[in-house]
This record gives C-alpha cells, structure tokens and sequence, in this order.
C-alpha cells in the first residue's frame, strides 16, 4: 500500500455566505482570510495549493499574497463542484492523481490535519478520506450542526471505515461518538465520478454531500484526529479565529 505520489491542495471560496457575506476577504490581522488558509496549506507540504474562487477579487487577493488561483464559474452548487472545474483547469493532463478539498473558512488550522486526511488513501479500495474527532462536549451529540459519522474503527487503528454520516447522533448504544471534520482527500477518479453523480435521497433528506457518494458505492474511510479546526461562519467566529491568531504571533 502507498499514498498517492502527486496529490494538490484546492481551496473553493466565495463571497456569498447566508451568515457573514464576503468572508473570504474578511480581514485578520492585516491579511484576508482565504489568504490565512493558504498559507496553512502551503505549510502543510504535501503539493501545490491552487484557491478555486467564484469571483474576481478573491483571485486578486490570493495573488497579491503570491499564491495560485483560479476563477471558477460562480453558480456552481458545491465546492466539490467548483474544486472539479479548478482541476480540469489547471491540469487537463491528469498530473495530479489525487485531490484534498479544503474549506476556505478555516483559518487557524493546523498543517498537520492536511497531511493526515491523505493517510486513509493508503489502501487502494478507498475512494475519498476525510476526518473525525472524538466528542467530548455532550451537547454535540445532540446538535444538528455537528455531523455525526460511524466509522468501523478496527481495534486501535486511527483510520476506519464510515457507513454513515448523520445529523442526528449516531451509532446507539455505548461508546464514543465523533464529530466529522468537512476535509476531503479524492482520488482523482473518485472526484470526476463524484460530481457526476445526482444527489441521493439520503444526501436530499440529511442535506450532506457525502452521503451522496455513499449511496453510489464509493468507499469513503477516516482518520480520526485530536482536534475539530475552527471553521468561521459567523463574525463570533471570525473574532474568535483573530484571537486565536493573534496569540499565535
């Protein structure tokens, strides 16, 4: 078994956001915050990072921090969707075999969650890797913005099998549940299948993208972490990440 030999980094952002509009841009410390999430990428060595962005200025701004970006259609449905347009474009030759789906919202994240969502794609038969970490705050367990996988962990191994992923908590009975961290490793076939695929009637009634691929057959595994990055979705978020970072400096 062998991890892929040439994976690249993709970053979707857009300016629309229902709860703090424009937040790619939303500034830190002097800098934007889809440029904080570059440089984590970039930190975290495993390949090139290219931002897939759905407007102009987003390019702009990744550029200026000398980065890579690319302008995408901007009505696409997902980041999954735009992350494929990115990747056609930038490597119609197929250079890449394998493709990490970064969130642009997570600006304190440590470098080392990057290189760990890679590790399940160790084992040939997985089609796309993400990550979980243990809950330990129970009012998690109940709450429906926290996903919920189940992940056959085979005894002490750190990387399992998911067959589900819910909003509700999930599996019953004793043991530890686990929070599912929205990072993605593709196999370059598995994403251009993926987003072919129509949504599923799990996927339309739990409202998760993965469940999608699920439901196709494709085999999704996970690695189980320490930690739940700070996504930003609301400016108690965005003031909650400049603190985190500006202790950091």
């Amino acid at each position: 078994m062998s991890l892929p030999r040439n994976p690249v980094i993709l970053i979707p952002a857009r300016m629309a956001s229902e709860r703090l509009p424009g937040k790619p841009l939303a500034d830190i410390h002097g800098d934007p915050m889809i440029v904080h999430v570059w440089r984590r990428a970039m930190e975290a060595d495993v390949g090139p990072v290219v931002v897939a962005a759905a407007e102009a200025e987003i390019v702009e701004a990744i550029e200026q921090a000398g980065g890579s970006a690319v302008l995408t259609k901007p009505d696409h449905p997902s980041g999954s969707d735009r992350i494929f347009e990115a990747l056609e474009t930038t490597d119609a030759a197929g250079q890449y075999d394998a493709v990490i789906n970064l969130q642009g919202d997570l600006p304190t994240l440590d470098p080392g969650l990057v290189r760990t969502v890679l590790a399940p794609l160790a084992e040939p038969a997985v089609d796309i890797a993400t990550l979980v970490c243990e809950i330990t705050d129970e009012a998690e367990r109940d709450n429906p913005n926290v996903v919920k996988p189940a992940v056959s962990f085979d005894g002490d191994s750190s990387i399992g099998r998911a067959l589900y992923f819910s909003r509700a908590c999930i599996p019953s009975g004793a043991g530890p549940h686990y929070h599912h961290i929205g990072i993605y490793a593709y196999r370059r076939a598995a994403l251009a299948a993926f987003v072919a695929l129509q949504p599923g009637v799990l996927e339309r009634r739990e409202k998760l993208e993965q469940l999608r691929a699920l439901e196709a057959g494709m085999r999704i595994d996970a690695a189980r972490v320490d930690t739940v990055p700070l996504g930003v979705d609301t400016p108690a978020d965005l003031e909650r990440a400049r603190q985190i970072l500006k202790s950091g400096q």
